[in-house]
């Protein structure tokens, strides 16, 4: 199985709401799957986990910095792809605060276009409560892990 490396970013907002977009993907091997999910995307040749992370959060929201502090945690599952293929995901999650909630989508790709349907901020009361897919499954840890959102 191909080995698939992805940045993924916790976004805070000033409020500690954390960003998550709504995946919704009508066609390919996916199709019917509607889920919410942080912002990231693949680790590029010749990237760094940290420097995907950086180059993803400005494709994907707007958000412009230099550089990211060391990942909060990894994980790696079995993943399918758009495409159909199934690859073993390897995923580092990286927290980045945020100085307000602007986004924009100006540098989104077709496909992001396509599957990224909507945006919403969550506060940790929200994401407790919902009963919708979110990825990852044990995001609301991490989150208490990093100090964002206190312990239930």
């Amino acid at each position: 199985m191909r080995e698939r490396k992805a940045a993924r970013l916790l976004v805070i907002s000033p409020s500690n709401a954390v960003l998550l977009f709504r995946f919704v993907h009508t066609t390919g091997a996916l199709a019917g799957d509607n889920y919410w999910a942080t912002p990231g995307g693949g680790v590029e040749a010749g990237e760094t986990f940290r420097d995907a992370a950086v180059r993803e959060l400005r494709e994907e929201t707007g958000i412009v910095v230099e550089r990211v502090a060391d990942s909060l945690a990894e994980r790696s599952f079995p993943m399918k792809l758009p495409s159909g293929e199934t690859v073993l995901a390897v995923e580092q999650y990286f927290v980045v605060h945020a100085q307000n909630e602007a986004l924009s989508k100006a540098e989104w790709t077709l496909e992001e276009t396509r599957v990224m349907a909507d945006h919403h901020w969550w506060s940790a009361q929200a994401l407790r409560a919902v009963e919708e897919t979110v990825f990852p499954e044990t995001l609301v840890e991490m989150l208490e892990q990093a100090g964002v959102f206190t312990p239930a």
